[in-house]
């Protein structure tokens, strides 16, 4: 029974969930959202709340090797005949077109149980388990990015929408690839706790963006996002996205939070601890600092890129902040 977010959950049992093996599985796939349940078991336990009996599970049980050569230790399907399931969760496999091929036992197995459980979902190609096993039929679904034209070929009747991260069609979930499994888990945890029980869990696992379903990752984000800051979740993934641009006044933030400019800033300040300008700085300063670290653009270009409008104007960013000169960071930090 899905709980209020923010309140004790009002059903005092756990949920179990059945992570769904079988033979050349995508590893990440499946121990990426394991790692989110367990991670969110323990922080529900803190608070003495119920919460996730896990259960790795295969068609007959036993070892289960991965695509990539590790075997996990697994239960059979039967032995949950009779368990009231909350939650599928399906991986995908670098080989899904042989996996279907050979998997007609598992599909029929999905379309039966996805039927008594109260959720299902897949990660990256474990897409195309839920489709052909029915569940997809007139829905819209999220793949692994290079799988779209595939899984638009086999499966005419479903909506991929290709830039998603994940995709909520109740009573179905399908996400993207690999990583995005995470992203899947922690918006599963969000609806069934709420954002602070999924933030909890993000900070524990060092998960840097809590990514919605059609946004892109950036650092710094996850502490914008670590305190009563939902109502700016949106506005901080389009900074992310608009960094370079030098207009980003309290006028052009209030603007796309839908406030007035006054009441913006001081409900920004109220629920961040910063003003808005400060957080542009941060922000940008953040980008500036994986520019450094990662590419080889000279910092003129990166100071451009991520809105200081100067090398100097960086400069002076940095050493306000982190009392180091750009120049120097990248020596210590650049990989």
């Amino acid at each position: 029974m899905p709980s209020t977010p923010g309140f004790p959950p009002t059903s005092r049992r756990p949920r179990t969930v059945l992570f769904v093996a079988f033979p050349d599985m995508g590893l990440l796939d499946m121990t990426g959202p394991q790692t989110v349940f367990w991670a969110a078991s323990k922080a529900l336990a803190e608070r003495g709340w119920p919460g996730y009996v896990r259960h790795t599970v295969s068609l007959e049980g036993g070892l289960v090797q991965s695509a990539e050569g590790v075997a996990l230790q697994t239960s059979p399907l039967a032995a949950f005949r009779d368990v009231p399931v909350d939650t599928l969760v399906v991986p995908g496999s670098p080989d899904i077109e042989q996996v279907l091929a050979r998997s007609g036992p598992l599909i029929e197995w999905l379309r039966k149980q996805a039927a008594a459980a109260r959720r299902t979902a897949s990660v990256c190609s474990g897409t195309f388990l839920l489709a052909q096993a029915g569940l997809l039929h007139g829905k819209r679904a999220a793949t692994h990015w290079a799988m779209g034209d595939r899984l638009c070929e086999r499966f005419p009747s479903l909506t991929l929408d290709r830039d998603a991260i994940f995709v909520r069609e109740d009573p179905v979930w399908t996400s993207a690839g690999v990583s995005a499994g995470i992203d899947l888990a922690l918006a599963l945890v969000e609806a069934d706790h709420g954002h602070d029980i999924s933030m909890k869990v993000a900070r524990e696992l060092v998960v840097f963006l809590k990514r919605p379903g059609g946004q892109s990752q950036f650092s710094e984000l996850l502490q914008s996002q670590t305190q009563d800051t939902a109502d700016f979740d949106a506005l901080h993934l389009w900074l992310a996205d608009n960094l370079g641009r030098d207009d980003l006044t309290v006028e052009m933030l209030a603007r796309q939070a839908r406030m007035s400019p006054r009441n913006f800033a001081r409900v920004y300040k109220q629920k961040t601890g910063r003003t808005p300008a400060k957080a542009v700085e941060v922000l940008r300063m953040e980008r500036a600092r994986g520019l450094l670290e990662e590419s080889k653009r000279n910092i003129d270009q990166i100071a451009r890129m991520c809105g200081f409008g100067s090398e100097e104007r960086m400069r002076v960013t940095f050493q306000r902040n982190l009392a180091v000169s750009p120049s120097d960071y990248r020596k210590r930090f650049a990989t």
